[in-house]
């Protein structure tokens, strides 16, 4: 049911791939909205909810979009699951097969942009403001949304950590914990038995989860989407470090996007399973004729589903207040962030960049695949702001 029209509204979205920390998020929004005399409406399913939405009072919409009762603030604290749930849904690019059944004779075309049915759908649901969770793809078109009048206020979520204009994400801390966990646990097995070991982490623009957990020591080696290699040049670096160490493994980490010498463009599903059966068979070239066993895991989900971390219990709750400050002081079209590690908001027009990569010039070396950080004296906590690490 839309709730009558007594106190501005608050809608809430969630776009894009899961993360840990978007509950907390939410809560800090709902919470704080609840204090202070707003409603809040939870869109479910990222933009699908608005696509899907039939405006009429007697059609049901509960998948489309609920609102938050007062109670519910402690409930999108604690449960691990994301609660409005997601999609990939781009509502400027929407395939026909997508166009719900109210839409097909008005939207026809294979590829469609039903952008004026989701701002008649926010206007329906007499939204004051829209805040808007989510990474590179569902900021950019809250951007547009904003451009086209609706009141947008973005939060940003992507464990890559490469959206513009902040130097933090939510989910990228719980990321890069659990993908050094991981590779300790694997570690046991690769010296157990002398192997290789490759792990592919999430990373198609840029290589931070691939960088940090060499950087902690876990990994003698990354491969990065912003440096290509060859494979050749990473098997006599890992046959090296495989020899020096007591417990006979060694360690690369690989960005789902990285590129070696020679892969075609389509070639680069499932890189890691590729890289490590390359590495196999030249490994004898390197290690007097005897070709090195690999094990090679691909932690997807594993390191973007469940419970929080510290950061990202503490960092969402922060950026949901600060969202509501923005509303508050009756401001739009900006995003909540971190810079420099101060909290603030910066103008939403910054998403429109390029992402966030890594500076290769000046943080990694190409050569021996590793990090190259001369001085840590100065460097921000996670060496990934935008007056350090980054190639702008």
């Amino acid at each position: 049911m839309i709730p009558t029209k007594q106190k501005k509204i608050i809608g809430i979205l969630t776009g894009g791939g899961d993360v840990p920390g978007l509950n907390p998020a939410i809560g800090g929004i709902v919470k704080r909205a609840n204090n202070e005399g707003f409603k809040v409406i939870g869109i479910k399913r990222g933009y699908a909810g608005l696509v899907e939405m039939v405006r009429n009072k007697n059609a049901d919409n509960s998948d489309c979009y609920e609102e938050f009762p007062p109670i519910f603030q402690i409930a999108t604290s604690i449960t691990e699951e994301w609660f409005l749930h997601s999609s990939r849904t781009n509502p400027e690019k929407l395939l026909q097969e997508d166009v719900p059944d109210h839409l097909k004779d008005k939207y026809s075309e294979s590829q469609n942009d039903v952008t004026p049915e989701i701002i008649k759908n926010i206007e329906y649901l007499q939204l004051d403001y829209l805040v808007v969770i989510g990474g590179n793809d569902t900021l950019k078109y809250s951007l547009r949304l904003h451009k086209e009048g609706i009141k947008i206020i973005a939060i940003p979520k992507t464990m890559d950590g490469d959206v513009s204009g902040t130097d933090y994400c939510i989910g990228f801390s719980t990321c890069i914990t659990r993908i050094i966990s991981m590779i300790l646990t694997l570690s046991m097995s690769a010296g157990s038995h002398e192997r290789f070991l490759v792990i592919e982490v999430f990373g198609r623009s840029a290589g931070f989860t691939a960088m940090l957990p060499t950087i902690a020591g876990v990994a003698n080696r990354c491969v990065i989407p912003e440096s290509e290699f060859n494979i050749p040049q990473l098997a006599e670096l890992m046959v090296i470090d495989r020899a020096k160490n007591p417990g006979k493994f060694s360690t690369v980490v690989i960005s789902e996007g990285a590129k070696f010498k020679g892969m075609t463009p389509e070639n680069n599903y499932r890189i890691g399973e590729k890289v490590a059966q390359k590495l196999h068979k030249i490994s004898a070239k390197f290690n007097n004729g005897k070709k090195v066993d690999t094990i090679v895991q691909n932690l997807g989900y594993l390191v973007r589903s469940g419970v929080p971390d510290a950061t990202d219990s503490i960092v969402p709750i922060a950026y949901g207040n600060i969202a509501m400050d923005i509303i508050s002081d009756g401001k739009s079209g900006m995003m909540t962030a971190l810079r420099d590690g101060v909290y603030t908001a910066v103008d939403l027009n910054l998403i429109d960049q390029s992402p966030k990569t890594i500076n290769v010039e000046k943080f990694y070396d190409k050569y021996n695949l590793q990090p190259k950080i001369d001085s840590y004296m100065s460097m921000p906590q996670l060496i990934i702001n935008g007056t350090t690490i980054l190639s702008k």
